[in-house]
Parts: C-alpha cells; sequence; structure tokens
C-alpha cells in the first residue's frame, strides 16, 4: 500500500494516478483519507494528553491525601477522565479501521511509462523475438494430443478432482521436471538464491503481498475450525512474506531469489479453466524471480529480472513478443509490469506465459519491511517475475515442437536434463 505520510504530502499525485487508472470514484477517497488521518492524529495527541493528566491527577491526589488535605475535588476530575478516554479510544479506532480500509484498496503509483489503456487489448507491444513457426501439416491440440500419446490424463483428474487438474505422465511429467530445474540453474549461476518456501500463508502475511480481491477470485482457503491458512497462488508471495517486520541493513541489498513451489489457483472470472489442457489450471509448477533492492535500482533490477525470462525462452527457442502493460490491465500492486508472451501457432497467436512486476515500495509498506540507510529507516522495494511456470511453457513446446507423425521434439537446452532423451511421445 501506500505510505501515508506520501499520500498526505501528495495528495495530487495520488489523483492524477487514479485518474490514470480510470479508478475516478476513488478520488474521493483521498480526501476523506486525508481528513480521517487528520482528525486520527489530533486525537491521538488528545487521548496521551488525558492519559498524562490523569496520571498527574493521581499524584495530586496521593500528596493531598499524604497531606491530610481535602482531594474530593481531584478525586471528581478524575472519574470524569476514564470516560473521556474511552469515547476518544473508540473513535480512534474506528478511524484506524476506515483508514486501513483505504490504504489496503488505493493502488500503487504507476510509473510513467505505463501506457493508457482501458483494458488488455490496449497493452503496447515492445519488442518481438524469434521466428514464427508455419508447420506444412495441421497442428494437434496440446491436450488431445498428450492425451493420446499417453503422456496425460485429464479424465481421471476431473474425477477424482475436478475440472482444472490433470495427470502428468512418464516423459511429460519428466519434462515439466527438466524445465524446472533448467530454470533453476539458470537463475542460480545469475547470483539468485534457490528457496522452497511454505505452500500455504496466513492471512496478514498475504494481504502485505497481494490485492484484497484475490481472495475471493484466486486463492484456495484451508477450511476447519481455527485455521488460517491460504495456498499459494505463486512463490512470489510466501519469498516476499519472508521478511514481513525486518529492517534489512543497506550491505545486504540487493536479496535475489529463484523460488520453487506447487501453485493453486481457483482462476475465477480469467478466462475459464482448460478441460482438457494445461494453460489456464488450478495447480501447477512454476519457478519465480525475487528481488529485495533499494529503492533507486529497483528499474535496473526490473530490467534484468525481464532479461532472464527472455533469456529462457531464448534457450527454448520458443518465439515471444513483450508486452507493456497498460493503466487497465496492470493492477493495484504493480507500478510497471511486462507481460512476455510465446507464440501458440496452431492459434495463429501469442499467449502470456511470463509476468514480471516491479512493485515499487508497496508491498513492502503492507509488510513492513525497510532498510537501515545511515542513520534512517526506509521502506526497500520489491520486484518479481516468473521464471518458468511450467505448463504454460510445457504447452508452447508442444505447439512449437509438435512432428508431423505426432512426437513431440525435446528443446535441445532441456536434453542433459531429460536423459538425454531428445523426442517424446510415441508415433500415432
Amino acid at each position: 500500500m501506500l505510505d501515508i505520510k506520501f499520500i498526505r504530502e501528495n495528495s495530487s499525485i495520488v489523483k492524477k494516478d487514479l485518474e490514470k487508472r480510470q479508478e475516478k470514484e476513488k478520488i474521493k477517497w483521498v480526501d476523506d483519507l486525508i481528513k480521517k488521518d487528520e482528525e486520527y492524529r489530533v486525537l491521538l495527541q488528545k487521548n496521551q494528553e488525558l492519559r498524562h493528566k490523569r496520571n498527574l491527577i493521581t499524584e495530586e491526589i496521593n500528596k493531598l491525601r499524604k497531606d491530610g488535605k481535602d482531594i474530593s475535588g481531584k478525586v471528581k476530575e478524575a472519574k470524569e477522565l476514564p470516560e473521556k478516554i474511552k469515547e476518544i479510544d473508540d473513535r480512534i479506532k474506528e478511524l484506524q479501521g476506515k483508514i486501513l480500509f483505504y490504504l489496503m484498496r488505493l493502488p500503487n503509483i504507476l510509473e510513467g511509462s505505463v501506457p493508457f489503456g482501458k483494458d488488455d487489448t490496449e497493452n503496447k507491444e515492445v519488442k518481438k523475438w524469434g521466428v514464427k513457426r508455419k508447420p506444412d501439416f495441421e497442428l494437434k491440440a496440446h491436450g488431445e494430443l498428450i492425451e493420446r500419446l499417453g503422456l496425460a490424463n485429464f479424465d481421471d483428474a476431473a474425477k477424482v478432482s475436478g475440472k482444472g487438474f490433470y495427470y502428468l505422465l512418464g516423459e511429460l511429467a519428466l519434462m515439466d521436471m527438466a524445465l524446472q530445474r533448467f530454470a533453476v540453474d539458470f537463475l542460480i549461476k545469475k547470483g539468485y538464491k534457490l528457496v522452497e518456501p511454505p505452500f500455504m500463508l496466513r492471512r496478514k502475511p498475504y494481504e502485505g503481498v497481494t490485492d484484497l480481491a484475490d481472495f475471493e477470485t484466486m486463492m484456495y482457503k484451508v477450511e476447519g475450525e481455527g485455521e488460517d491458512l491460504y495456498l499459494i497462488a505463486t512463490s512470489e508471495h510466501p519469498i516476499g512474506a519472508m521478511m514481513m517486520n525486518k529492517v534489512l541493513d543497506e550491505k545486504e541489498l540487493p536479496l535475489k531469489f529463484a523460488g520453487i513451489s506447487s501453485c493453486f489457483r481457483k482462476e475465477i472470472g480469467s478466462h475459464g479453466i482448460d478441460e482438457k489442457g494445461l494453460f489456464r489450471v488450478h495447480q501447477f509448477n512454476k519457478v519465480e524471480q525475487f528481488i529485495f533492492c533499494k529503492p533507486e535500482d529497483s528499474k535496473k533490477f526490473h530490467e534484468e529480472l525481464l532479461e532472464n525470462a527472455e533469456k529462457i525462452f531464448q534457450k527454448l527457442k520458443i518465439p515471444y513478443r513483450v508486452m507493456n502493460i497498460c493503466t487497465g490491465d496492470i493492477g493495484i500492486v504493480a507500478a510497471k509490469k511486462f507481460d512476455l508472451e510465446a507464440w501458440m501457432p496452431r492459434e495463429n497467436a501469442y499467449k502470456e506465459v511470463v509476468s514480471c512486476s516491479n512493485c515499487t515500495a508497496y508491498q513492502s509498506v503492507r509488510l513492513n519491511i525497510k532498510y537501515s540507510k545511515g542513520g534512517e529507516k526506509e521502506y526497500l522495494h520489491t520486484l518479481n517475475s516468473t521464471a518458468i511456470a511450467t505448463g504454460r511453457a510445457l504447452r508452447a513446446i508442444i505447439e512449437n515442437y509438435q512432428q508431423k507423425d505426432g512426437s513431440i521434439k525435446v528443446p535441445a537446452a532441456l536434453v542433459p536434463y531429460m536423459n538425454g532423451i531428445k523426442v517424446i511421445g510415441k508415433i500415432v
């Protein structure tokens, strides 16, 4: 979230950003937030004064009693204070709740280079890489093909878990693991520390890393009496929460992590679920990049994260394009976001396989993560990017490496991780 001090001092910037995001209904929130924040600070000061006064009166009563003097006046005055303090306490609590409501829902301040647009149709292409495949035969749907090859089982997965789940079998399961190892090795060589995080998070740290709407549309809650846990949608979330309420030393930064995990998503309202496919599902494996850094360094690290993702897909020889995400599609957490979209020749279209975001101080304010800079403490910046989401990468490989006889070539970069296997799938 935005730092309340920033909002006090830069309300016009916040309002202009809301206009750019086409969230004009939230502009009035800013004025009400500032008004309530002013009242909150006045009452806080008054509360402290009344509590101090109560302590002084208590001392005076003790002194008067010791000197044998009349204490009735002071006792009457002392009895009036608790009610006044309670009234102020109740109002402070009410104001805190409303202030937090606004802060948790006001979006991050966008970078100036974010394009204006109403939805994902107005994202701007930054670059393209690779030669699009033009096969001389009809490509089979990836879900249909891998099922026929005995490399996946969707029906039995739907029977035991529901639509949006799958069994990966044999060589395709091995390729899923190969993609993870390939991406992990690549990032480790770049200086990223491998981390396997908890697959569940409590609500409070989770609120620090994501949009509150995600609790309804994306996250699975663990049910049960007294449970306060959610399955993670990406390792970005527990990695960010790992530093909650910490003050890091400036010399420690940047901290670079490669997270590896299974991910769990409801995907409600986001283009449906593949009934027989690997692209948009409820469970998948992913290698994620995450960086904690000083504010002045976040722009260059955003470029680094994107470059890492590009290099991975270049090594896989999957054509792609990079999109600069517009104001209407970026969400509330990121200040700037790139998507990498892989070429899917069967559909003659690009599909998102990587999301790369600079969240500036938005997550660190929510999680209270700072770094010491001289004698001062300052909120640091956080960034995240997909390295490989295996389901989506597998679909891109199946479409770009599918052969006329129905087999699938293994990208050369993955062969060492596939025990030397160069082609998967029996001939159909």
